[in-house]
């Protein structure tokens, strides 16, 4: 019996943003905002570095000014990239970060 090959889910998610480029945008934000409520900084790292591959990991890399390797490493599960590094790989994704007012009762 031929043993059957399984993708990972990074590389469905590859694929489909590749033939979906325009379901990018929500993408980013959901995943921001699950960030937002959980605070799971290796399930955002995990997301931002799908669309890193998607858009070229050498092109984000040199636009930012470190190493494919640097920038893998920065996104990695292990990864702990400071706050600049987040913000150069949004600026490079052609995004900012902005703030957003938390709807909640303050007493």
């Amino acid at each position: 019996m031929a043993k059957r090959k399984f993708r990972t889910l990074d590389a469905v998610e590859k694929d489909y943003f590749r033939e979906h480029p325009a379901e990018m945008d929500a993408y980013i934000s959901d995943i921001f905002e699950e960030y937002a409520q959980t605070r799971d900084a290796s399930a955002l790292l995990a997301s931002l570095r799908v669309i890193a591959k998607v858009k070229g990991i050498s092109d984000i890399a040199t636009h930012i000014g470190i190493t494919r390797q640097g920038l893998q490493k920065a996104l990695s599960a292990k990864g702990n990239p400071r706050f600049e590094n987040i913000n150069a790989i949004m600026n490079a994704f052609g995004y900012h970060l902005m703030p957003q007012k938390i709807d909640r009762d303050v007493a």
